[in-house]
């Protein structure tokens, strides 16, 4: 609700400044473009989700992404002792900490549901402290691919996407370990 009130008031105040200054054609002609360049790069982010999605379900159907789920199983024990009780909840979370790992964000979503779903039960509509953890993981996640950030990079013209690398590396290892520490030290401090 909030944002269609933002998106709607900078519409409005365009099309009036437009209409004082007299710079009418300039606006449309800005919201024309706009448009156009919306759909283009709507088209050529589709054709990126297409090519990770399929690389994502190669990757399943090689075992590599259980293999790479696995492999985070030890850590998200000792992160989520209560979620890995549950064999099929702790099977979602790794899941999703791969793909978000691969930079698979729309792959991610559905498995982050998932298991987002299978933490809520019986909380009675309160969000435990593991589940906040799950969505600070998911919303920070380290990205090894930055598939979505190089696709859009590639539309808008970038001679070279995935040269943002390091820095997506180092972003991402911050803002996890700061969103950890974050949820860890406000469970402990709500709670007492």
């Amino acid at each position: 609700m909030a944002m269609t009130i933002v998106w709607t008031g900078m519409v409005v105040i365009s099309l009036i400044f437009g209409a004082f200054t007299g710079n009418m054609s300039a606006v449309s002609a800005a919201a024309l473009d706009g448009a156009k360049s919306a759909v283009e790069l709507c088209l050529s982010m589709a054709g990126i989700i297409c090519l990770w999605s399929g690389v994502m379900e190669i990757m399943n159907q090689a075992g590599i992404s259980g293999a790479l789920s696995r492999a985070f199983r030890p850590l998200l024990r000792r992160l989520m002792p209560g979620a890995s009780r549950d064999p099929e909840t702790l099977e979602a979370i790794s899941a999703n900490v791969s793909a978000n790992l691969l930079g698979l964000g729309n792959a991610a979503t559905p498995l982050g549901i998932r298991a987002a779903r299978r933490m809520a039960r019986g909380t009675e509509g309160k969000a435990s402290d593991e589940l906040c953890l799950l969505v600070v993981m998911n919303t920070a996640s380290i990205q090894l691919i930055p598939a979505t950030i190089a696709g859009v990079r590639g539309a808008c013209g970038s001679v070279s996407p995935f040269d943002i690398l390091p820095a997506v590396w180092l972003a991402s290892v911050l803002s996890v370990t700061a969103g950890l520490l974050a949820a860890k030290l406000f469970s402990r401090f709500w709670r007492a």
